[in-house]
């Protein structure tokens, strides 16, 4: 099933990014640049760093300068967030492209890479989750509580997966077609944000 082997690339990012845990850290993906696989790693190394940019932004002790650099660079992921979506879904129109849409078929609600998104933000809940739920250093209420979150952040991910799969099956046997909108964000774009429009 796709959803199982996109989720084994998500925690095969987290895993190595919390090896040095470090937001500046340097970036190498190991998979082929032709292979899914590569947008998967790439996609959730992206989360994964901006998780952390936003624990780090949340400190009320943070240096106002820093806090301003910090919220450009999650700006900036975000853009790359989104364009990692888009290539994705580009990979399941060109994989599905030859497919007998069905007149009968329809649309969903969202693309099958923005469903992978939500899959790839479930499993760093889940890993900060469970790093929660076994802490050596917190109350047992504390753990109780993460246990409980946990618990159902994994059925979460079973129901997500689920959903995942078979929507793919559907788009491939022709029951439900899908389409691709930019997502045209205006605030990044010198033309269509007034205050940066306004600076020129």
């Amino acid at each position: 099933m796709f959803s199982d082997f996109a989720y084994g690339i998500f925690e095969e990012s987290i895993k190595k990014y919390h090896i040095i845990d470090e937001v500046d850290q340097p970036f190498e993906n190991p998979h082929p640049k032709d292979d899914v696989a590569h947008l998967l790693y790439r996609k959730n190394w992206i989360d994964t760093v901006q998780w952390h940019y936003e624990d780090i932004i949340r400190d009320p002790e943070i240096d106002p300068g820093k806090a301003l650099i910090l919220k450009r660079k999650i700006d900036a992921s975000n853009q790359d967030r989104t364009d990692l979506v888009e290539y994705i879904d580009s990979y399941f129109l060109e994989k599905y492209q030859s497919v007998q849409v069905h007149d009968s078929a329809t649309i969903n609600t969202e693309s099958p890479a923005w469903a992978i998104d939500r899959l790839s933000i479930l499993a760093l809940k889940i890993y900060h989750m469970n790093e929660e739920a076994n802490r050596t250093d917190a109350s047992e209420e504390h753990l109780k509580k993460c246990r409980e979150k946990l618990h159902v952040l994994l059925e979460q991910r079973k129901d997500l997966s689920t959903a995942i799969d078979q929507l793919l099956a559907d788009i491939e046997t022709g029951h439900k077609y899908m389409k691709v909108y930019k997502q045209m964000k205006m605030y990044n774009d010198d033309e269509l944000n007034p205050v940066l429009r306004g600076q020129k």
